[in-house]
């Protein structure tokens, strides 16, 4: 029978001590009860319309779907029912046997926003690019709220092929890229 073992705060706290697990910058509320608390980054990426994005040959033209931009005090307001990207302030690096799921902190999903289900692979490093859908009114969001509730889970075994895919090491939000060959 296999359990999955979800890390406690002090567990969380002595790979952060140890350097396992690595969060940048780390600020005092970060680490949770089960958990951490990541905080939304500066820069947001709204989808757009350009016509029918071809996954096999428009690769070239992504950035006509997306409108990207920096963002401070202002804050950035997410339309009822849009979809954009942003991306956590901090940068997060886990070992090869540690894995998080990402969950909106229930403060926000109480306003009807809505992050879909991610996954943070063992061995990820990189600020995290997180997909928004807007509420059913207008919600503006800060660079620096905390947003995102990440809980990790202890693999049984440190996983063979840590993850060494396109999104390693990336900052801000990042918008698709195509697979490698």
């Amino acid at each position: 029978m296999w359990l999955a073992v979800i890390l406690s705060d002090a567990d969380v706290r002595i790979l952060l001590g140890k350097g396992r697990l690595v969060i940048e910058p780390l600020h005092e509320d970060t680490v949770r009860e089960n958990g951490v608390d990541l905080r939304l980054g500066s820069r947001f990426c709204r989808f757009r319309s350009a016509g029918v994005f071809d996954t096999r040959s428009d690769w070239g033209r992504i950035g006509e779907f997306y409108e990207c931009v920096e963002v401070g005090d202002e804050g950035f307001t997410v339309a009822p029912g849009e979809h954009v990207l942003a991306h956590t302030l901090e940068y997060i690096r886990l070992p090869d046997d540690l894995a998080g799921l990402v969950n909106l902190r229930s403060t926000f999903a109480r306003l009807g926003i809505f992050v879909p289900p991610t996954v943070v692979d063992a061995g990820f490093e990189g600020q995290l690019t997180i997909e928004i859908i807007g509420s059913a009114f207008p919600v503006k969001l800060y660079p620096g709220q905390r947003f995102l509730h990440v809980v990790f889970m202890k693999t049984t075994t440190p996983v063979v092929r840590p993850y060494n895919g396109k999104y390693k090491g990336q900052r801000s939000a990042t918008p698709p890229k195509p697979d490698r060959k």
